[in-house]
């Protein structure tokens, strides 16, 4: 077998010695990267005949996709709503920060503000591929201002809209453009948001619920007309109840169109959501959960007390973090998962979930102090 060594072909990557994440299930076998992506060894083997330029041992590691976290307002002293004059060094600081908890794609996540402060934020948060500097930008996720009074939470009343007779030209205007924009989130209930919502999901912009106190027939009808997240489930939206269960209901709902999948972010901290409401949401409708960390706690901590408040298995968990966000974005064919043709963004994680390691492409971005010894 040649070893196809020399200038002419990008290096092979083969990380042993692991247990892979695929397919819902760990399994005992090698990882094989090359020009940033997933290989497949057999074709590598038998069409190419090639074999490994350099192997690294894992440890008994596990290997997950790389955490997408869909929603965060900022962290380590940086707030994205802050109109400064240099928004983009804040974002970048964040994005180098995260790769310690094994984030390797986020949404800067906006809360409401006035539209001149959207007009200055938003260019300056570009769409950025990951790497040694930092988790990769997937755009921008806008939690309001179009979202209820009653249920805004901490988001500043004297800012808050509604939609006017133009309702999609009063989007545009307050955002002043849409071109970074992944994800926003908004209150069903308000007058006009149907046009809003079939607006932005053709531009293929998620809508999410959130901060709303829209019952479940409203609710039903917003995902009939794009919607398809629901922003930190339980919490900033009315409690559930036997006879109408709200936002919440859409997790069992029959009503929703055929093919139609609803995906919720929970905020998995230990102090904003009740163990048992994990519970209740995950058994409901396990395959839509996200986990997400919506305060102060990162995302790897989110993961494990996620696993560890609901009882599911390691692999719900972590597929939780990757798998479910990158579907929910339409991104589930290069991110959230290994199969082959991937973009090798993974994190190295030992048997407790902790991070050790975490890459993006296929190069090493982060490491624990004890891994590297």
């Amino acid at each position: 077998m040649r070893d196809g060594k020399g200038p002419s072909r990008a290096p092979v990557l083969q990380f042993t010695n692991c247990r892979i994440l695929r397919g819902r299930r760990l399994l005992r076998e090698d990882l094989w990267v090359r020009e940033g992506r997933i290989l497949d060894p057999e074709k590598l083997f038998f069409e190419e005949r090639l074999v490994a330029d350099q192997q690294r041992d894992c440890g008994g590691c596990i290997l997950a996709p790389g955490f997408i976290d869909v929603q965060i307002n900022g962290g380590f002293g940086v707030d994205f709503s802050q109109a400064t004059e240099d928004v983009g060094s804040g974002v970048a600081l964040v994005a180098q920060r995260i790769l310690s908890h094994g984030v390797t794609s986020f949404c800067p996540t906006l809360v409401t503000s006035p539209p001149e402060v959207y007009h200055k934020v938003l260019p300056q948060i570009p769409v950025k591929s990951g790497g040694p500097h930092g988790a990769g930008v997937l755009g921008v996720h806008l939690e309001g201002p179009f979202i209820s009074r009653e249920k805004r939470g901490a988001h500043p009343e004297a800012y808050l809209r509604s939609f006017e007779a133009n309702a999609f030209h009063d989007v545009l205007a307050t955002y002043g453009s849409l071109d970074n924009v992944r994800i926003v989130t908004l209150a069903p209930e308000l007058g006009r948001s149907h046009e809003v919502i079939r607006a932005l999901t053709a531009r293929g912009i998620c809508v999410s619920l959130g901060h709303s106190v829209a019952d479940l027939q409203v609710a039903e009808e917003a995902v009939q007309s794009g919607a398809t997240f629901i922003t930190h489930l339980f919490n900033a939206m009315l409690p559930f109840h036997h006879r109408d269960p709200g936002i919440v209901g859409l997790l069992t709902s029959d009503r929703l169109p055929p093919g139609r999948h609803i995906f919720y972010g929970m905020i998995s901290d230990g102090m904003h959501t009740n163990p048992a409401a994990l519970r209740i949401a995950h058994r409901a409708h396990p395959q839509g959960t996200k986990t997400l960390s919506g305060s102060i706690a990162p995302m790897d901590v989110c993961v494990r007390h996620f696993l560890q408040a609901t009882g599911c298995s390691v692999e719900s968990a972590l597929e939780a973090a990757s798998l479910h966000p990158a579907q929910l974005l339409g991104l589930e064919k290069l991110k959230g998962t290994l199969d082959f043709g991937a973009d090798a963004d993974f994190v190295m994680l030992d048997d407790s979930l902790h991070v050790q390691a975490t890459y993006i492409s296929g190069e090493l971005v982060w490491q624990a102090e004890e891994a590297r010894q």
